[in-house]
């Protein structure tokens, strides 16, 4: 079921119409910004612009760009059949058979899961031009917005390893390119590959790395997925995919990349070598500011001999990773239900870019529940970042941002019914009075209880009778509306 590479994606997304093919020459110095971005606002397909200035390589842009390409990247209908997978394996980890036959029963499904494991392979595509005197001059690296700092790689899957542990970790961060050999490595604080490097960078060691480009979508997505710091996302990817992905050794560092993958740069971060790095016009819509980074030195450079070089664009949504946020809400939904069984669902509004606003529905059975719900959340992971927390009661469509609003307009009190804490934010978040850490809200919009405090009746909503709607529904065409 798994795409072997990049390219098996490209004929999916023809076969099904979600691809154009552009064959006159465009620029990557904004010109594919600007069309890509035009493109995604519209909703429109996937772009493979074949004929770049000064490269041979095609780039591939908006491959993730709609809730349908973004399933059609992990081989399923929905977005939701991956959670409902998951689901099924939180409940073999819950109930853990007791009787010999209980055992025997879920023999297979446990056979299924250790066979996600990564494998070594003899050779790979990714491998079959070697570059030892490598140029970043040859890929067609895009510059995105007017205020960008140059040109940025903005899909890369960046491998290194925990030097305690040897644990790999996978992990986008772009990559600011600033010569032919040299680009910023934008490693976060908080991010598993920036903690590698400052375990190697106590002990006055470089920090191997080898960013991969393209290959199974699903590996691409794994490398943004927000997992526990150790499980290893190619196992993840592996699970997504239904098969193991195949890795082969690099040819200069002490790393492993996909065998199928379009590209793969070599090389390391030095312990001490800083630059600065940005501005960069982010997902946010509005400019990281420019800051000290690692420096990553590109040794070797391999890549197939009809290499795609895949990329992306950022800013104002809707943008394609609005859609691999749709993902991750959908696919680790089940993880938080497993944490908090009273989450009915959740949602991250693209107004929020992802991790700025939580809209989550739940089944409230005492007072004080959705502060409860609220603090659990700020301390899960990833989502300390999120500067705003709506909690709904569970008969709230949280899919639905105008019903959401609708009920916070009209349930909260601010007093009463908003509490604000201090602690960790994401980075980017411009408006915090200090880098990294400012104040989050919860907002209550449940209905209220006297056990906490409203002694006024609460009233119900307005709804019609099941009966009148299904008479509606019957004669419909009747009426001659519509």
């Amino acid at each position: 079921m798994a795409y072997k590479d990049l390219h098996e994606f490209v004929q999916r997304l023809e076969k099904e119409g979600e691809l154009r093919r552009i064959n006159a020459e465009v620029d990557s110095e904004l010109e594919i910004a600007e069309i890509t971005d035009r493109v995604s606002k519209k909703h429109g397909p996937a772009l493979l612009f074949e004929n770049v200035r000064g490269s041979s390589m095609p780039v591939l842009m908006n491959a993730f760009g709609s809730e349908k390409r973004m399933a059609m990247s992990l081989r399923v209908e929905r977005l939701d059949d991956i959670a409902a997978e998951i689901i099924d394996i939180l409940q073999i980890a819950d109930n853990a058979p007791q009787s010999m036959l209980d055992k025997v029963k879920i023999l297979p499904r446990l056979a299924q899961l250790s066979s996600f494991m990564p494998r070594m392979a003899k050779n790979g595509s990714c491998q079959e031009v070697v570059d030892d005197n490598p140029s970043l001059d040859k890929i067609p690296v895009l510059k995105c917005w007017p205020g960008d700092a140059g040109r940025f790689i903005t899909l890369p899957q960046v491998y290194s390893k925990d030097p305690e542990n040897g644990k790999r970790n996978v992990g986008m961060y772009r990559l600011q390119v600033f010569d032919r050999r040299t680009t910023g490595m934008h490693w976060h604080m908080h991010h598993d590959g920036a903690s590698n490097y400052r375990k190697n960078a106590s002990r006055g060691r470089a920090t191997e790395v080898a960013v991969a480009l393209g290959g199974d979508p699903a590996i691409t997505y794994a490398a943004t997925a927000p997992l526990p710091k150790d499980i290893d996302e190619l196992i993840f990817a592996g699970f997504l995919r239904r098969k193991p992905v195949d890795l082969v050794r690099c040819r200069t560092v002490d790393l492993e990349v996909p065998a199928d993958a379009e590209i793969v740069l070599e090389g390391y971060v030095d312990p001490v070598e800083r630059r600065i790095e940005g501005p960069f016009g982010d997902h946010t819509g509005y400019y990281s500011l420019a800051d000290e980074y690692p420096v990553f030195h590109v040794k070797c450079i391999t890549h197939r001999k009809n290499a795609i070089y895949p990329a992306t664009i950022v800013g104002k949504p809707p943008q394609e990773d609005c859609y691999m946020a749709l993902a991750t809400e959908r696919i680790f939904l089940p993880l938080l239900k497993f944490q908090l069984p009273e989450v009915v669902d959740m949602h991250l509004p693209m107004e929020g870019v992802f991790h700025n606003c939580v809209l989550v529905s739940i089944k409230k059975a005492f007072p004080g529940h959705a502060r409860k719900v609220m603090s659990s959340l700020w301390g899960m992971g990833q989502m300390m970042f999120a500067k705003f927390i709506v909690v709904v009661d569970e008969g709230v469509n949280v899919q639905n941002v105008s019903e959401v609003m609708w009920k916070v307009f009209n349930n909260v009190d601010p007093r009463r019914d908003t509490m604000i804490v201090e602690g960790p934010l994401d980075v980017l978040d411009h408006s915090a009075p200090l880098p990294f850490y400012g104040s989050k809200m919860g907002i209550d919009a449940t209905k209220k209880w006297p056990a906490e405090g409203h002694n006024r009746e609460w009233p119900e909503d307005i709804r019609m009778s099941e009966e009148i709607i299904a008479l509606v529904d019957q004669k419909w065409s009747d009426y001659g509306i519509d």
